[in-house]
């Protein structure tokens, strides 16, 4: 059987480097069809379970704690099996738990298989950014992690566009009885071509060479840096070795304490800024403020496309301008248009065409900032020891985050009102921008030798 390893010989290494990461980023796309497919399905599973309100937030939130139980445990998996065994458990999970949930007969079994889902959706939005971190070279790493991100917005943007044309097939007493489920079910296709690709990368260098597996790490640097580049990165892997008690409690210590105050910092604040309130609840707030379902809808699909063209921005200029600008730019960015947003809500000028402008604003400074650059610098501030931890520890604030948000978004709109709740995500950003400002370094064409050494410097 052939391969991409033994393929790579007759590659550059760029062009090695580049497939493989495709591959990873599959598992943000599986993420975001996967968080994204309920969308769609909800309104008939509701009615063909008779579910109550409460009910059916449990049914489309069963796979949000699902994803937190898979980031806890990704990174010890990881970190004693190997970042390529664990993606390829998460693939396993997807397509489990898309004929898992297309099958159910009642509630409990759909849940059940939501949740597999969600743990395959918390392994990868774990190990797909530092699968690629690892294994990609310091000058191009911040794009190639970036395609985790892009994967993630092509994901959402492909399942509505398959829920709309499943949807749109059959009457609604179909969708109801089956419509929903081949929504679900269709998540299968990709899951299985995830998993047939992840049987022909390498597993990550760095993680053999931390189990003694010199001659295997040898190999793989060599294909993916070039023979001679490959001696020198060994040698300063090997080295952080020697710098790194490999245990928790390092993380804790002076200097790497800060790494993991950044890490979960940046991770929380991606989510409390206001991104899943826009995403989750849009067609609702334009809807209260006179627009038609339709035109609702549309503006939605606007704010989709919006999202995907400006990661696009950040794919080019992460590795030029840098982690560190981009955030700074981007935040301020979200900033002026988050009050915007609550200005428009608050002088009662929110059904013209401003709201809109303010909301498209928001979603492109977010798209080339805070949407990316999170999972680039949480992939990459950590000793390699401990990485798998470490990120599983500041993952886990953007799955709290997003719980916490989903859940209270609705409550402050009814209770505050929409300008309050929008100065309220500006108010977040604003203590970002400063964190930002005043704790995160710039990585930028640093090894991740380099960048760990860094923190005992601090």
């Amino acid at each position: 059987m052939s391969s991409i390893q033994n393929n790579s010989s007759n590659q550059s290494p760029m062009k090695f480097v580049i497939m493989i990461s495709v591959v990873a980023a599959i598992g943000g796309l599986l993420f975001g069809y996967d968080t994204a497919v309920i969308a769609g399905a909800i309104g008939s599973i509701q009615t063909k379970f008779d579910l109550s309100p409460a009910l059916t937030g449990w049914a489309a939130s069963s796979a949000i704690w699902g994803c937190i139980i898979g980031v806890v445990f990704a990174g010890y998996l990881s970190d004693k099996f190997g970042r390529k065994k664990v993606l390829i458990l998460s693939a396993i999970l997807f397509a489990l738990s898309a004929i898992g949930s297309s099958i159910p007969n009642n509630l409990t079994q759909f849940v059940m298989a939501r949740m597999i889902g969600g743990i395959g959706v918390g392994i990868a939005s774990m190990l797909s950014p530092m699968y690629i971190s690892e294994i990609a070279p310091a000058k191009i790493r911040g794009t190639l992690v970036t395609l985790y991100q892009l994967a993630i917005v092509l994901g959402i943007n492909l399942i509505y566009f398959i829920n709309l044309k499943i949807s749109s097939s059959g009457t609604e007493q179909w969708n109801i009885d089956t419509g929903w489920r081949i929504m679900l079910g269709s998540e299968v296709i990709p899951a299985l071509l995830f998993l047939i690709l992840l049987l022909f990368i390498p597993e990550s260098p760095r993680w053999l060479a931390s189990k003694g597996k010199i001659d295997e790490a040898t190999t793989i640097l060599n294909k993916l840096n070039g023979e001679a580049k490959a001696i020198s990165l060994l040698q300063e892997i090997n080295d952080s070795f020697l710098e790194e008690k490999g245990n928790l409690k390092e993380l804790f210590q002076p200097g790497l304490r800060m790494a993991i105050i950044v890490g979960m910092f940046l991770a929380l604040f991606s989510q409390i800024t206001g991104i899943n309130a826009i995403i989750y609840y849009a067609p609702e707030i334009f809807k209260s403020v006179g627009y038609g379902t339709d035109s609702a809808m549309f503006q939605t699909v606007i704010i989709g496309v919006v999202n995907t063209l400006f990661t696009f921005v950040a794919i080019a200029y992460i590795d030029k301008l840098g982690r560190r600008t981009l955030l700074l730019w981007g935040i301020s960015g979200m900033i002026i248009c988050l009050g915007g947003v609550g200005f428009m809500f608050y002088l009662e000028l929110s059904s013209g065409p401003w709201l809109l402008l303010f909301i498209l604003g928001f979603i492109a400074s977010f798209a080339m900032s805070l949407g990316p650059i999170p999972w680039v610098l949480i992939a990459e501030i950590f000793p390699n020891k401990i990485r798998g931890v470490a990120m599983s520890i500041s993952i886990l604030m953007v799955w709290l985050g997003v719980v916490l948000i989903t859940q209270l978004t609705p409550m402050l709109l009814d209770g505050i009102g929409g300008a309050f709740t929008f100065w309220v995500f500006m108010a977040n950003a604003i203590i970002l921008l400063i964190f930002t400002f005043r704790m995160i370094p710039e990585t930028k064409g640093k090894t991740l030798e380099e960048i760990g050494h860094s923190w005992h410097k601090k």
